[in-house]
């Protein structure tokens, strides 16, 4: 399974999704919308962070909507 999330370098709530994936085991790669706006035009990023597994965006953050628990995280995960 490919993980990766996708974010801004002032993201705050970059650390907590890492530290829910680190917590779960989960391997994933960071890549900054800053160094690769091609992966932000790819994805259609508006709001950071996002999840993305094996290409698919599963998660995107917004001013209305908390990140995943890690339950969610499981469920994701698990598809």
């Amino acid at each position: 399974m490919n993980v990766l999330i996708l974010a801004t370098k002032n993201c705050s709530h970059r650390p907590t999704l890492e530290k829910s994936l680190n917590d779960l085991g989960v391997t994933y790669q960071l890549v900054y919308v800053e160094d690769d706006p091609e992966a932000m035009k790819k994805y259609q990023i508006q709001n950071s962070p996002n999840l993305i597994l094996n290409d698919e965006v599963v998660f995107r953050a917004s001013p209305t909507k908390s990140l995943p628990s890690n339950e969610e995280l499981k469920n994701y995960l698990n598809r």
